[in-house]
């Protein structure tokens, strides 16, 4: 497994991280724990040592889940990683109680590396005035986190503010080929470097859009390897900037675990065919994606019962491929009519929260119309 020495904070991670947003789950939606032990467990013995949770994963279980997991190895054999949900949090007795529940859900005294989880300007702004970063702070001078950063979804002159603002230990962002412009994206990526700050990438294979490609798309990847897999062209592509020290992968089966150890398994930046490949790439994909979403979820639970990201995964779908028996089946047997687009009332609480800034409203409009049009209705 490839290391990454943050020599701000002189320790060594693994390049590949384990992201615990989207752990196996059974048909219940809840998280399939035999699974996910596994899956831990191949991790760890591959040497695999950052795991990255939040209190808001799994609707809360992820944090409890990941620290049971890990409570089965060394404590000094890891890092474990997680968040404090400042879209939350308004009050700074709030952000302590959460605090002390994270802790008592992970089964942990302290945390490697804590994070204000998904902040924006106005999020940020927030946290300074109701003292929650002198909190964050004061936990680090308690040995309670060791490292303070930052999670990140804005537009880049909100990341030049926060980075600047203070002497952060490391900061995450989305990051991946198709991204290079959104949110903190390669400008944030430069910023933080020449600050000497070690950056975590998240959303390296963009919700899992670059891992599944339709063949047409993906076809200058397999013409220069055959055997390659659509995500490893984006997680190298990640991996080719040396100061990304971890990249975080929200791993759902073992398959995609084997795939990722094997492609970050030892340094192998890629060539200048390689990289023109991605080019052409993005280029297809230009074409043909109906809209960004990541399927991060921060725009649900929808007070009306919309399920946001399951229309839009549709929608895309619907782009990519076509339409199929496959898509027949999924948009008139198995989505819940409740939770279709056409439920949306417009009151827009879901565009305040969503990290990539979607027009989601006028989205889901077309979205079931398409989809709706596509399977005969």
């Amino acid at each position: 497994m490839i290391q990454r020495k943050l020599e701000k904070l002189g320790v060594q991670t693994s390049l590949l991280g384990f992201g615990c947003m989207r752990l196996p789950q059974t048909p219940a939606q809840t998280i399939e724990e035999t699974q996910t032990m596994r899956m831990f467990d191949m991790a760890y013995e591959a040497g695999v040592n950052y795991y990255d949770t939040a209190y808001g994963y799994h609707d809360g279980e992820s944090e409890r889940v990941t620290g049971r997991m890990l409570k089965r190895y060394p404590r000094d054999t890891f890092f474990a990683a997680t968040k404090l949900p400042m879209y939350m949090i308004h009050s700074l007795e709030q952000a302590k109680e959460i605090f002390e529940e994270q802790r008592s859900k992970t089964q942990m005294d302290y945390f490697d590396f804590y994070m204000l989880h998904s902040l924006n300007g106005d999020s940020y702004d927030r946290a300074l005035k109701l003292g929650i970063v002198d909190y964050c702070e004061s936990l680090k001078r308690e040995g309670k986190i060791r490292s303070l950063g930052f999670s990140f979804h804005d537009e880049y002159k909100q990341f030049e503010r926060i980075l600047n603002n203070r002497d952060w230990d490391f900061c995450q962002i989305q990051y991946n080929y198709r991204d290079q412009q959104e949110q903190a994206g390669t400008r944030g990526y430069e910023l933080a470097t020449a600050k000497g700050v070690p950056v975590v990438v998240m959303e390296p294979v963009k919700g899992g859009i670059l891992a599944n490609l339709p063949p047409e798309v993906s076809e200058p990847f397999h013409t220069l390897s055959p055997e390659a897999s659509d995500a490893s062209f984006a997680l190298r592509w990640v991996a080719d900037h040396p100061n990304v020290k971890v990249i975080l992968s929200g791993m759902s089966t073992m398959e995609q675990m084997a795939d990722n150890l094997h492609t970050l398994n030892k340094e192998n930046p890629l060539t200048p065919a390689e990289m023109e490949a991605i080019r052409e790439v993005s280029r297809r994909l230009d074409t043909r994606e109906k809209i960004g979403c990541t399927g991060c979820r921060y725009c649900m639970p929808c007070p009306h019962g919309v399920n946001i990201p399951g229309n839009f995964d549709a929608w895309n779908q619907l782009g990519m491929f076509g339409a199929s028996t496959n898509l027949d089946a999924r948009w008139l047997k198995f989505f819940d009519e409740d939770a279709k687009a056409k439920n949306c009332i417009a009151c827009r609480e879901c565009e305040e929260k969503c990290p990539q800034q979607l027009p989601i409203v006028e989205s889901l409009k077309r979205a079931q119309a398409e989809l709706d049009a596509a399977c005969g209705l």
